[in-house]
């Protein structure tokens, strides 16, 4: 399962004001996807789900008037986009969401593979193999020609996928833990004497607090309420 950003909160909640506003809401995402799966079931009689340019192209509605999209949180930065070209540019009055949807850790991590490929031999995607934002990360790379293996933990890099020569690029999935990511790494260091350096392509700036009652020394008012 692929990690949640608190946008899918926000997701499931403007699928439903839509839905409350009479609009049709085309919700572009993977068929299966957990997300996907759990945003449809919010309002399933509004909703229909688009998950290519071919099915937008054959996408019909009754009212091309009130007509709205969302996107799954973790899809591709790039399918998305032209997913939402193709419905704009068949339905010209698409209302989309007020901000862009897909969770900026997927993007970022998109961005750097981007730029850090041309530069590799080898890319190793730390993620689960049902997470649909550790896939792309991987299918990113074998776009640029660099073989690309994704993994869980340490356990299952093959040595064999490496002479010791090579520039390997390690990266992971929002749904990743940074010691696995760290583990990894370390591997690499022991078994073929890797050097390491880090590279930051954008910062992450953004931050999520905790809601008011779980933050530290937080108390509840005399009221019951926060």
């Amino acid at each position: 399962m692929d990690a949640t950003c608190p946008l899918v909160t926000k997701v499931h909640r403007e699928a439903i004001r839509l839905a409350e506003e009479g609009y049709t809401v085309v919700l572009i995402g993977h068929r299966g996807h957990d997300e996907v799966v759990g945003t449809l079931g919010e309002a399933p009689q509004s909703m229909v789900l688009v998950g290519s340019v071919e099915e937008a192209e054959r996408l019909e509605v009754a009212n091309r008037e009130r007509l709205a999209y969302l996107t799954q949180t973790t899809l591709s930065v790039d399918d998305a986009a032209q997913i939402v070209a193709r419905l704009r540019s068949r339905f010209p009055g698409i209302v989309g969401p007020p901000t862009e949807d897909i969770c900026y850790a997927t993007q970022n991590r998109q961005e750097a593979v981007r730029e850090l490929a041309d530069r590799a031999d080898v890319v190793l995607v730390v993620g689960s193999r049902n997470s649909s934002n550790s896939q792309r990360l991987a299918e990113l790379a074998r776009d640029h020609g660099v073989a690309a293996f994704l993994i869980d933990s340490a356990a299952d890099i093959d040595p064999a996928w490496f002479s010791g020569e090579e520039t390997v690029v390690v990266t992971a999935g929002a749904s990743a833990p940074e010691t696995v990511v760290e583990e990894c790494v370390g591997f690499l260091q022991q078994r073929f004497g890797a050097s390491v350096e880090s590279r930051s392509v954008r910062q992450e700036r953004v931050r999520f607090p905790l809601p008011a009652e779980l933050r530290p020394g937080t108390r509840p008012r005399e009221d019951g309420a926060r």
